[in-house]
């Protein structure tokens, strides 16, 4: 969805080995060099003795440093927490003593410089640690990917989540992820969230979820909540069609993106990225969106981690034209009894920050959250801080 703009529509990497640098021996000047002559000079193996052990005095000054920097952040989040929770030092050790690889803490492969909003530290340290499951109206998350991803652009979410305890549960939405429909053959937004509604369907009675809406997502799960208000706690919109009754998603970024244009703020990036399919003609509407995999990254993933992007761009496929057009039917009795929460990515060149306070605005959720450093992808950019938000939204209490 954040690959739909309204006035585009015309018919080895190889590991190599580390060189090892042969030391060269050097002929022995003095007289008593050693067997052949062929010695160190004196006083050298002291020299690289000293050399060693400083290199090893840098790396554990560094190991230090991070430490406290963890410790710091730890500190700081139990001072909020009133100074109530005790406070573990050995809990803030960026890596364990034991120097196990199971134990150690998961991590990102941005090479972004990283921030405190999203550092390194296990889910149980980053969060409050005094989330109790059992206390909250619903502790079971649904993950709801966007236009043209899958359920699998959710593996960090749903990793932080369920370590925390948490039920998590992420849906290929109809010709997403590995759902083997054809995008193109897709006529109706009821049959492209059939997966979903199928899913709330199952679930026992009395039992209720957590939505979670990512960009095209947001206006799926405006559908099932009009349909299932009973069984959804709060509905989460990351970065996400917002809309309002009688509004589909087509209208509005139409409306919000020519409100841009009008002050000379156009998306090219969006433009030249989409691609329209046409299975049924050229004569006919487009059946599908595509984008160009050269411009993906400055489109969804301009903070987002290398191997993140090269998971999309073999993960990816066409978005499903003919729910874009569809408008939304939204009553105050069941889509408006849900509780609402909308998190922005400032940096998001998909889906601009103007255009999401602009649904904000026209559709007031409870309340609103802001990733820094987000881009339109956070689960891939900021996804410990988005597991933050989503962990906080999860202990909201209802008023």
């Amino acid at each position: 969805m954040g690959n739909l703009c309204s006035s585009c529509f015309s018919p080895k990497s190889v590991r190599q080995k580390k060189k090892r640098t042969a030391s060269k021996r050097l002929p022995n000047s003095s007289s008593g060099g050693g067997a052949g002559g062929g010695g160190l000079p004196a006083g050298s193996s002291n020299r690289w003795s000293r050399m060693r052990s400083s290199r090893k005095e840098k790396v554990q000054d560094a190991l230090i440093h991070e430490q406290a920097v963890a410790a710091a952040i730890l500190f700081q989040q139990h001072q909020r927490n009133g100074g109530s929770l005790p406070f573990d030092r050995s809990a803030s050790l960026r890596f364990p003593a034991s120097g196990s690889k199971k134990n150690s803490l998961p991590r990102s492969s941005s090479s972004r410089a990283r921030s405190l909003t999203d550092p390194l530290l296990q889910p149980q340290q980053l969060v409050n640690q005094d989330v109790k499951l059992d206390d909250l109206e619903s502790n079971h998350f649904v993950l709801v990917h966007g236009g043209g991803f899958g359920a699998w652009c959710w593996y960090k979410t749903i990793a932080l989540l369920e370590d925390c305890g948490f039920t998590v549960a992420a849906v290929d939405l109809t010709g997403s992820g590995i759902h083997s429909f054809d995008t193109n053959n897709i006529t109706s937004l009821s049959q492209y969230v059939k997966p979903l509604t199928d899913f709330l369907e199952k679930l026992a009675d009395g039992e209720k979820v957590i939505l979670v809406g990512h960009d095209f997502g947001g206006a799926c799960i405006s559908y099932v909540m009009e349909l299932f208000p009973s069984k959804v706690s709060k509905a989460v919109f990351v970065a996400a069609a917002m809309l309002t009754s009688g509004q589909s998603t087509l209208d509005m970024f139409s409306q919000k993106f020519k409100e841009k244009e009008s002050m000379g703020d156009s998306n090219e990036i969006m433009r030249q990225a989409q691609i329209f399919l046409y299975a049924n003609g050229n004569n006919n509407p487009p059946t599908a969106i595509d984008l160009d995999k050269s411009l993906m990254k400055d489109l969804l993933f301009n903070q987002s981690p290398t191997k993140d992007i090269a998971l999309a761009s073999v993960s990816m496929r066409p978005m499903p034209f003919i729910p874009v057009l569809e408008k939304l039917s939204l009553s105050e009795e069941k889509y408006g009894s849900i509780r609402r929460f909308y998190i922005e990515t400032p940096e998001d060149n998909a889906l601009p920050v103007s255009v999401q306070e602009s649904m904000i605005n026209s559709s007031p959720p409870e309340r609103v959250f802001r990733l820094k450093g987000a881009d339109h992808s956070p689960f891939f950019s900021k996804p410990q801080a988005l597991h933050k938000l989503l962990v906080e939204i999860s202990k909201l209490p209802s008023a």
